[in-house]
Formats: C-alpha cells, structure tokens, sequence
C-alpha cells in the first residue's frame, strides 16, 4: 500500500511579521499543498499561546474548504473538553455542507493552552477531560446522525444540516489513552510524534491496533503519525532553517514562549553548553535535509511503526521556504500534483 501523506499546519507567529498574516499564511498553504496532491489538511488549535495562533479551528477550516477543491480539510485537533459536543457536531455538519466528503474532525482531549485559558473556555475544566469519552460518543451519533442510547436526555435532539455525508472523525493524541479511545470506537487514529520526537509511539500504536473494534466506517484499524520534518535544497540549508526551530524549543523549556525567530537571530543567540548540546541532538534525531533525505528517513519509519500516512508539520520563518519544504516532499515521495 503506498503511503498517504497529509499536512497538519499549526498558524505560527513569527518574528517580524503582523500575527494575522499567519492565518493568511495558512489559507496560501493549503492551496499549495492541494496543488502538489498532499491528501489532507489539518489545522491545529491552541489558546493563550503566542507562538502558535490557530485558536478556531472551525473557521479556519471553513475557509480552506471555500478555497479548495479536492484535498479533505479538518482539525487536529478539536480540543473536546472545552466544548459542547452538541455545538461542535453541529459546526462540523454546516462544514460537510460546505465541502462534503472533505472534512476531518480530528478530537484531542488535551488543553491546547495553560490552565488560565482553560477555565476561560470552560469553568468546570478541572473535571471536563473526565468525560471525553463521553463526548466522543454523543459527538459520533449527532455527527452521523444516529440516535443516542435510550434514556439519554439529548436522545431526541438532531444536529443540522443533515447530508448524504459526514466528517471523517479521528482521535489524535500522544499517549496510550488516546489509543484506547480511537480503538474503542473504531476511529482512526493518530499519535503526535513530533510532541516528544516518538516517546511511547510504538506501545500506543501497538495498543490501538490490539484493542481496536471495528466501526461500519472503519473495519478495519487507520493508524497515523504526525511528524516534523523541514527540506531544502541543501543539507546545509536546510539546517540553517531548522536553527529557528530547535532555538524555539529550547526557550520554550525555559517557559519562554516567543514567535519564531529568523535563522539570523537564531544563530546570534548564546545558549548555555547544555542547551548548545540540546541542540545538537534535536539536529541529530530531527527529519531536515533534502527531499530525497527526508522522505527515506520518514519511510522508514513509517515501515517501522506500520502505519499507512504521514502527517507533516513544518515551521519555518520564511513563508516561501516552509512552501518549498512541502514541495521537496511532495516530489521525493512522488505525489501526483494537480493538472491545471
């Protein structure tokens, strides 16, 4: 089976530049990876984060799939616990409207944001994550439009418009509970390996497919991974433009929070000769350096962990080469681009 390879785009801040160009930003990626045959899109959603701007996941993905045609558009994820499933079936029902058979709903249980944010969406959030499963369960029925279990109190309440389709509905996460989650409902799944560069992948992975059952969607278990990877035309290049990147990092460690700098302002800072260290495994274990580099490394992986799409996010300060980026990938892995 040959490998799907998919994009997750995360709206980031950086230096220089008005932070809502990055939400524009976004809208010109997606349209570029459409053009070069990437399957999905998928936008994230944070809160209270100045790095990271993508806070309505639901809006953004109705402009992409306004401006598109053919790649399917959804979050990654939906944080659920700070939500009425009810609301969010009902926002991704008038999406499917918009693009049907296109749309993703990609559901996490985590923040998304710091504590404060949290209780700003949602006042009970310290017992909230509890019910996610819950959630997942009255989401799946209104979002289908089947009915809930006998005695629910919302059993007689439908989620509008009703369409010949419905959103694709994914668990995402980096644990083994998100695993259990997608494997009970019969969900596609996929594990954030880029949170903490593949830590417990394998025992998640393993656990999904061994728990799963299957769903009429999904008979069978979908397991993904979404994982960072930057190319240029040049290992050395493409070094110079991870720099940002691995910097970022090693502030937010220090619970410093910034917009991501250029490769210039990366490379003037001091770092202490632990973190010099740091940054120099991040390089190591990181997946930068040509098209062809990338895309065997992500390969292997892929073969490694046995899973049938890749999911890619790339940050880059300059908006062109994080473009170029997706570009290299797409030509190593041979997508088939769009025919004007």
């Amino acid at each position: 089976m040959k490998l799907r390879l998919s994009v997750l785009d995360q709206s980031n801040a950086v230096s220089g530049r008005p932070e809502d160009e990055s939400i524009r930003e976004t809208l010109a990626l997606a349209r570029h990876c459409e053009a070069l045959g990437y399957a999905r899109f998928w936008v994230s959603e944070h809160h209270n984060h100045p790095s990271i701007l993508g806070t309505a996941p639901e809006i953004l993905i109705a402009a992409i799939a306004a401006t598109t045609r053919r790649i399917r558009v959804g979050s990654a994820g939906v944080m659920l616990p700070h939500y009425s499933a009810f609301h969010v079936a009902e926002q991704f029902r008038v999406l499917e409207a918009i693009a049907p058979g296109r749309i993703d709903l990609g559901l996490g249980r985590a923040p998304g944001g710091d504590a404060p944010a949290a209780y700003a969406l949602n006042p009970r959030a310290d017992t909230a994550a509890d019910y996610f499963p819950s959630q997942v369960r009255d989401l799946l029925a209104w979002v289908s439009g089947e009915k809930l279990p006998d005695g629910h109190p919302f059993r007689n309440v439908t989620a509008y418009p009703r369409s010949p389709t419905v959103p694709e509905t994914w668990i995402l996460g980096s644990s083994t509970y998100g695993a259990q989650v997608g494997a009970y409902f019969g969900l596609p799944y996929c594990f954030a390996w880029f949170f903490s560069d593949g830590r417990g992948a394998a025992e998640a992975l393993d656990i999904y497919r061994r728990e799963y059952r299957p769903s009429a969607r999904h008979p069978a278990p979908h397991p993904a991974i979404c994982v960072w990877a930057l190319a240029a035309e040049t290992r050395e290049e493409a070094e110079r433009l991870f720099l940002p990147r691995a910097l970022w990092r090693v502030l937010r460690d220090r619970n410093v929070l910034v917009p991501l700098p250029t490769p210039e302002e990366a490379a003037a800072f001091e770092l202490a000769g632990v973190e010099r260290a740091k940054v120099e495994r991040m390089r190591e274990r990181a997946f930068i350096g040509t098209g062809a580099e990338v895309a065997q490394r992500l390969e292997a992986l892929a073969g490694e962990l046995a899973v049938e799409e890749l999911v890619v996010v790339t940050w880059a300060h300059d908006a062109e080469a994080r473009r170029r980026s997706y570009s290299l990938i797409a030509e190593a892995f041979g997508l088939a681009p769009e025919k004007s």
